[in-house]
């Protein structure tokens, strides 16, 4: 917790590819591979499409922070993003820095 709370504040980004422990912990923890892949779409888009999607937007990690912890339908057709309602806004945040950071294909 401590790594996550110093990723926060310095404002870095995890590691690309996989993730750093700390974002690693979050990813399992929330089961995010269930659903996407590093790189391709499984049930929901891969990181790298994502990141993609969002490399010209400035607000791009607020505003997937807040799909991620509030779920969100439509963007990607009709797969579901299921509600993170237990994540925290510091955590969702950290998510979506690290999908932003990831290579973009």
């Amino acid at each position: 917790m401590k790594t996550l709370w110093l990723t926060l504040l310095l404002g870095a980004t995890p590691t690309q590819g996989f993730p750093a422990d700390s974002t690693q912990k979050l990813v399992d923890q929330y089961g995010c591979m269930a659903c996407h892949g590093l790189v391709h779409k499984q049930v929901g888009p891969g990181f790298a499409q994502i990141a993609a999607r969002y490399a010209a937007d400035p607000k791009a990690a607020d505003y997937l922070a807040g799909r991620v912890r509030n779920g969100a339908v439509g963007n990607w057709g009709r797969v579901i993003m299921p509600r993170q309602a237990r994540m925290s806004e510091a955590e969702s945040l950290v998510l979506a820095r690290w999908v932003l950071s990831q290579p973009v294909r």
